[in-house]
């Protein structure tokens, strides 16, 4: 029963798309499990970059199954948008299986994610203005459409003439909106469903279905553990679970059948939007991981918060998560910097605390307490062996596994599926 999940530590933007590209090489399915378009990742071979935004990451490796499962926010449009995009290139698309139980994103969704943070004024969250969230909210106002509802052309029709009524009176009365035109999302959906619907399933029954015949499955977690609705610096979250625990209501996989996890940890901190940060660096420092890093998002384009890694919320993630690996990735990036710190401790009021605050006012009060380490100044992008890391480099990493309870299991040293140390073999 060979299960892995790739998940993220921090705030996101850490990488999982390259550690998933290079395990999806021994993968016959991966998994999205959660999460929707507002999510993005980069997979850098041969050169050539692949931003995915709700497509998995084994699209890149023919022959492979692709499952967009129930609890993914589903977004017709940008699907094939990306569906397109990989076939102009050569990509076969056809292992794409999509869950018959995803909730779908309308038009409606954008809108209102776009003029309800805008209302909040100063206290605006920071959306991708995706739909995500609204579409969640409607999931759990038991009011949304089903993947089965939208490829059932009688079924879609009246369901979306139902919500089209409901929006419409909220985008006018509330927002000040002009109405939305059923017709027209009617015709621009149904040609949507046309398409998708040979590649619509049972994911649930296919994944398990898989387990039991023993094929290798990878389940690919978006956004990460500091977003999480639950667990991460609520209000400045997702909406929904990227912890390990999502893939059990995400994907239909009981808890049990997960063999491994492994956390996706950036040699730094990066965080998008508003929120607490505790080891943000608004200084030259910031900036020079920013510019090193490229630090600018996937899907928006926004430039990213920065500083030094919290390797607090990285144990924290590994208590939720229950991880048995680290893929720490973006190391490179570290190359040039003659000094680099870890928070391994929060300080707040003279006193140290021993868990992450719940309290967003707390935690945006607490003094980090660093560890501070020699960097290794020299390029380690060519080398493929944990040994022949500089011993400072080595320094660096082997802290952050004993601090966290977490072995190392991967290291990236650059953006390629090449440049990559795995020092645990047995993650399948």
């Amino acid at each position: 029963m060979p299960t892995v999940n790739v998940t993220g530590t921090q705030w996101g933007d850490e990488g999982k798309g390259k550690i998933v590209d290079y395990l999806a090489q021994q993968a016959e399915t991966v998994v999205r499990y959660g999460g929707g378009s507002n999510a993005g990742h980069t997979v850098a071979v041969n050169g050539e970059e692949y931003k995915l935004r709700l497509l998995p990451s084994g699209i890149l490796y023919k022959g492979t199954h692709n499952v967009i499962a129930n609890g993914v926010a589903f977004d017709p449009e940008v699907v094939l948008q990306e569906m397109d995009a990989m076939k102009a290139r050569g990509i076969d698309v056809s292992g794409i299986r999509i869950s018959n139980r995803a909730h779908v994103v309308m038009p409606y969704h954008r809108i209102m994610d776009g003029v309800g943070d805008e209302k909040r004024g100063k206290n605006k969250i920071g959306t991708t203005k995706r739909g995500i969230g609204p579409c969640y909210m409607d999931k759990a106002n038991r009011i949304g459409i089903r993947v089965c509802d939208f490829i059932d052309k009688e079924e879609f029709a009246r369901r979306l003439k139902e919500n089209i009524e409901i929006k419409n009176h909220e985008l006018q009365e509330i927002y000040d909106h002009e109405p939305l035109d059923y017709e027209a999302v009617l015709a621009e959906y149904e040609g949507y469903a046309d398409r998708l619907r040979p590649y619509v399933c049972d994911t649930i029954a296919l994944i398990n279905r898989e387990i039991d015949e023993g094929r290798k499955i990878l389940f690919e977690g978006a956004q990460a553990t500091m977003l999480d609705i639950d667990y991460g610096t609520y209000p400045y979250v997702t909406a929904s679970h990227p912890v390990s625990g999502g893939i059990t209501v995400g994907a239909g996989v009981a808890p049990k059948r997960i063999d491994t996890v492994v956390g996706v940890v950036k040699a730094y901190c990066t965080r998008v939007g508003a929120g607490p940060f505790p080891t943000e660096q608004l200084n030259d420092i910031g900036d020079k991981l920013r510019e090193a890093g490229h630090e600018y998002g996937t899907v928006t384009g926004r430039p990213r918060r920065t500083g030094w890694l919290d390797a607090c919320v990285v144990r924290y993630a590994a208590q939720l998560s229950g991880l048995d690996y680290l893929a720490i990735t973006r190391l490179d990036i570290l190359d040039a910097f003659d000094e680099i710190k870890v928070c391994t401790g929060y300080k707040y009021k003279g006193e140290i605390l021993d868990e992450i605050p719940a309290s967003l006012k707390v935690l945006a009060e607490v003094e980090p307490v660093y560890e501070t380490f020699p960097g290794w100044n020299q390029s380690i992008t060519k080398i493929r062996k944990y040994d022949d890391l500089p011993e400072k480099c080595r320094k660096y990493l082997e802290r952050i596994a004993d601090f966290t309870g977490v072995p190392l299991g991967i290291v990236s040293v650059g953006p390629n599926r090449d440049e990559t140390i795995v020092i645990a073999e047995d993650m399948f």
